[in-house]
């Protein structure tokens, strides 16, 4: 297992603290100045499954209320709301300095039988046809200034292949039409409950670009102060996060400095195996 993968799977695995009270690390995620929404919602839902038994998560809905701070842990308070025959309800709040930084709801479901459909994967080059995010981002990290080089350089613990990558730094208008092959060889054996924990982890990861192509803006761009605001995700079947995946997504509106995106996440074959929505701050930081 590879340094960054075995660091975000210490990341997820939470200390417990006392009954149905957890902590998670902050620093060791994805930005360097705030707590990566994904990490947040991730170490959430590791916190609510650590108090279910025999059930997995169908849905999960969260607002994001402050920033993080990756310099300080972050506690994680699991409410049992309710262990019903067929649902089990959790809510969890994330503190920080005695303040909540997230809110998040997740329900969990036994499995059931019952009708099936699903829309079709949109017709993409293979993953073994494009060419791997990180090495785009070396490529480009000589044309930043030395003390953002680290972000372009840093291994990640993901595979990630771009359908249509665009040049991180001087980026052209373009649809919102936004998809990414994604895996993590280092998933391989985990459980079910870690596989949904690390694609909840990545779920946020991406997402808010959607909104961002038509205007010709990436995260790098310093005229945008982008964040998530709230965050919604749907499991539909099993998830195997070492085989790849396409996080397919789009953004039917901006406006009001807000963004709103969703996804769908499937399989190498075409199974549909997961759902997310979110609306993100899209504010002009000049103009």
């Amino acid at each position: 297992m590879n340094e960054p993968a075995k660091a975000l799977l210490d990341l997820l695995d939470l200390e417990v603290l006392d009954s149905n009270l957890f902590r998670g690390t902050g620093s060791g995620g994805e930005t360097p100045t705030r707590i990566y929404g994904g990490q947040v919602i991730a170490q959430a839902l590791a916190a609510t499954y650590s108090t279910v038994n025999n059930r997995l998560c169908h849905s999960l809905h969260a607002y994001f209320i402050r920033p993080g701070d990756p310099a300080r842990p972050v506690i994680y308070e699991v409410d049992p709301a309710r262990d019903g025959r067929s649902f089990t309800t959790r809510r969890v709040v994330a503190m920080q300095n005695g303040k909540q930084i997230l809110n998040l709801a997740a329900s969990f479901h036994a499995q059931e039988t019952g009708w099936d459909h699903q829309h079709r994967m949109p017709d993409v080059p293979p993953a073994a046809d494009l060419e791997p995010r990180q090495e785009i981002l070396l490529r480009n990290a000589l044309r930043v200034t030395p003390d953002k080089r680290g972000e372009f350089i840093r291994p990640r613990p993901f595979e990630i292949r771009e359908v249509e990558p665009r040049d991180p730094l001087t980026p052209e208008k373009t649809s919102d039409v936004n998809s990414m092959w994604v895996r993590m060889e280092a998933a391989k054996g985990a459980s079910p409950q870690l596989q949904h924990i690390l694609m909840a982890y990545v779920s946020d990861f991406g997402l808010l670009g959607s909104s961002l192509r038509p205007h010709g803006l990436t995260f790098h761009n310093p005229d945008a102060m982008t964040a998530s605001l709230d965050h919604a995700l749907w499991f539909h079947a099993p998830v195997q996060f070492e085989n790849w995946h396409l996080y397919a997504m789009d953004a039917p509106f901006t406006g009001n400095g807000r963004g709103f995106n969703r996804g769908s996440i499937f399989t190498e074959d075409g199974q549909l195996v997961a759902s997310v929505a979110q609306e993100g701050l899209l504010r002009p930081l000049s103009g």
